[in-house]
């Protein structure tokens, strides 16, 4: 499982994202980066780079990262990339589902990248994480899913589930897409993730029938229903509580403006200071210019 997780979080990774982590981990003092999203799986620089930015210390009160913008210019290209930043031990309890939201681990049983490190100590750390979120993943997939399926079965009850839990609309399908870009990502991850907690199983071929007890079936389903009727309410206040917190949102918003809709967006102090009560106006003015 420890191999597997670490060549995972080796994965190639265009030396301009490399760069842009460090000069982000380096100005807020992280220790590790993640990439993570489409642009991992693309190797495109062009859209919105996805970071995650792992702190040193204890960041107990704090349920959510702090969410920023940022735009660096790499050999006359502007790139782009949205930051979170979260204390590393934050992120390892989340990782382990002793949080009772469900962002991390379910975030982080997809792919993600390695591409910053203070020490070699961190990366072990980081690693333990992520195989973490994959167990936890896993667990709670067995648990949702048919009592013998192929591994796709398994992850497909899991995405379906987080994703309804969420306060977001997605597209029907939604797991299937995951999956079929994840593809060699997700073969075989199931058995190991299972195997690494001691989870009995048998295969037959394609098919996986885990050998879970009722007792601790009911166990694992019990903890997920509380994180299940949390998981709207919770996603709501994020957003809500992003509003105010995320640093660069009206620089970000302009710039999503402007690439979907041609118009550009003026940052005048006062909107990059306001960005919700100044969205009405700026979006009627897209309208007007539009029209």
């Amino acid at each position: 499982m420890h191999q597997r997780i670490a060549a995972g979080l080796d994965a190639p990774v265009h030396q301009a994202v490399r760069d842009f982590a460090a000069t982000l981990a380096r100005d807020t003092g992280a220790v590790a980066a993640l990439f993570y999203g489409s642009n991992l799986r693309t190797g495109e620089l062009e859209g919105v780079l996805d970071f995650y930015l792992l702190m040193p210390g204890a960041e107990r009160s704090r349920i959510w990262p702090r969410v920023s913008y940022h735009e660096w210019d790499y050999a006359g290209q502007t790139l782009r990339a949205k930051a979170a930043t979260m204390a590393l031990s934050t992120f390892a309890a989340a990782a382990c589902g002793q949080r009772r939201d469900a962002t991390i681990w379910a975030r982080f049983v997809q792919p993600s990248a390695l591409v910053w490190l203070a020490d070699g100590e961190t990366r072990d750390t980081v690693a333990r994480a992520i195989a973490a979120a994959a167990e936890t993943a896993a667990r709670l997939s067995i648990a949702l899913g048919p009592p013998c399926g192929t591994e796709r079965d398994y992850w497909r009850a899991l995405f379906q589930a987080t994703y309804q839990a969420e306060f977001r609309v997605e597209k029907p399908g939604r797991e299937n897409s995951i999956l079929d870009m994840n593809a060699a990502h997700f073969d075989g991850l199931l058995p190991l993730a299972l195997a690494a907690q001691g989870i009995p199983f048998t295969a037959d071929g394609a098919s996986i029938t885990p050998q879970l007890a009722p007792q601790k079936r009911q166990q694992i389903l019990r903890w997920w229903n509380v994180r299940r009727r949390l998981g709207k309410p919770l996603n709501l206040l994020r957003l809500v509580r992003a509003t105010t917190t995320f640093d660069g949102a009206a620089r970000y918003a302009a710039w999503k403006i402007e690439r979907h809709t041609g118009v550009p967006v003026e940052i005048t102090p006062w909107r990059e200071k306001h960005p919700l009560l100044a969205a009405p106006g700026v979006l009627f003015n897209v309208w007007r210019n539009r029209a």
